[in-house]
Order: C-alpha cells, then sequence, then structure tokens
C-alpha cells in the first residue's frame, strides 16, 4: 500500500516536472505576429513649417519567429524576429495644399528585430505566463512614394532607424514536453524621422511615431 501510495505521488509529479523549464533549454516558435502602430497622426513639415498637413500608418500581418534561451527555470533571454513588415502611408491633406487629401503616400518596409529579459512565473501547471522588457532596433528600407505623389514632385522618401524599448506579457502552454503554444503582447517604442524631396529640394520632413502594438500566436518546440 505504502509503495503505491508513493508511486501516485510520483505520478502526480511527473508532468510538473517533465513541463519545467530547466536553464539551457532553447525555445523556437514560429507563428503570425501583427503590428499595429498607434492611430494619432504625425504632422508634415515643409521648410520647418507646419503643412497642415499629416501621415498615418496602417497594420501589417507577417511570419513571426522568435528564439529563447532560458538561465534558469524562471529567467530567460528571447530574440524577436519576423519576415519584413511593409506598411502602406497614408497622408491627411484637409486644407488641399496638395490635393490629395486621404490618398495612399506610399509605402515602407521595417524590421524590429527585439532582444527582451523574460520572466517566468512558477504556476506548477502547463500554462506559463511571463513578462518581460527588452531593446529593439528597427531598420527601415524600401520606402517608396506612389505615382500620384510623384507626379506632384515627392521623391526621395527616407526613413531612419531608431532604438527604441519594448515592454512584453505572454504565455506559453506546453501541450507536451517538446510542444507549446505561445501568446504574447507587446509595445515597442518606435520613433523615426522622415525626409523627402519636394520639386526636388530637400524640405519635407515628419517625426513617426509607430509605436505599435505587437500581437503574436505561435507554435513551439523546445530542444
Amino acid at each position: 500500500m505504502k509503495k503505491t501510495l508513493l508511486t501516485l505521488a510520483l505520478l502526480a509529479t511527473l508532468p510538473t516536472t517533465v513541463l519545467a523549464n530547466q536553464a539551457g533549454d532553447i525555445l523556437v516558435r514560429g507563428g503570425l505576429t501583427m503590428v499595429a502602430p498607434d492611430t494619432g497622426k504625425s504632422s508634415i513639415l515643409l521648410g520647418g513649417d507646419d503643412s497642415t498637413m499629416t501621415l498615418t500608418v496602417d497594420d501589417n500581418t507577417q511570419l513571426g519567429l522568435n528564439l529563447v534561451y532560458f538561465l534558469d527555470s524562471r529567467w530567460a533571454v528571447e530574440l524577436l524576429a519576423a519576415t519584413p513588415f511593409t506598411h502602406n502611408v497614408t497622408i491627411q491633406d484637409p486644407n488641399g495644399v496638395l490635393g490629395v487629401d486621404g490618398a495612399k503616400l506610399g509605402e515602407v518596409s521595417h524590421l524590429p528585430p527585439t532582444l527582451s529579459a523574460l520572466y517566468y512565473f512558477d504556476t506548477g501547471s502547463s500554462l506559463k505566463p511571463y513578462v518581460g522588457v527588452g531593446l529593439n532596433y528597427t531598420i527601415f528600407f524600401d520606402e517608396e512614394f506612389e505615382s500620384a505623389p510623384t507626379d506632384l514632385g515627392l521623391s526621395n522618401l527616407e526613413l531612419d532607424g531608431a532604438f527604441g524599448y519594448s515592454v512584453q506579457v505572454g504565455t506559453d502552454y506546453h501541450i507536451n514536453d517538446k510542444w507549446h503554444v505561445n501568446a504574447s503582447v507587446r509595445y515597442i517604442d518606435i520613433n523615426s524621422d522622415a525626409t523627402f524631396d519636394v520639386g526636388g529640394e530637400s524640405i519635407g520632413s515628419a517625426s513617426i511615431d509607430v509605436d505599435p502594438m505587437v500581437y503574436s500566436i505561435m507554435l513551439g518546440y523546445k530542444f
């Protein structure tokens, strides 16, 4: 009887032991990541003066990838990566300065690699919630004006790369000792200075506060 009770007690603790994260564990995840920029509008300056025109940036969803390395059962380091995100940039021109109110101004692509420190909470179950803070560097490329703005004399759109911080909450649900489902929500501080030419002169600029919420749902595997 005592042996039976001891065996049952050991079996009861087995799932928690098997599913617990340990130092040296590596999680590789892949799935969908949506970048939803701040809905606020960024003012456009012409020659340093307010033009009354503004910009907005739309959402985009891509394949998200991340890699997590555990320092111990609670602390881990995460690298967030993804295929390039491409956003439509829309111009608001309520006073008819260029006569393009509501038009798609152009497209910009970016990569937002983010390195974070994660802290996992011990729930004693298959559900592993965590919080994290990190550092992001956003790389912008393939900035292009649409044909209509180009016909109006707009050209040479450029956005500067920028550092920013990130904060996140997430959770892993372990299906077994190898596979898990991950969901996370994070805020990334992304601000960029945009410049462009008007009629061949370098007089256009805007400070764009992308500051997106980033939502991910992924399937992960533990090595």
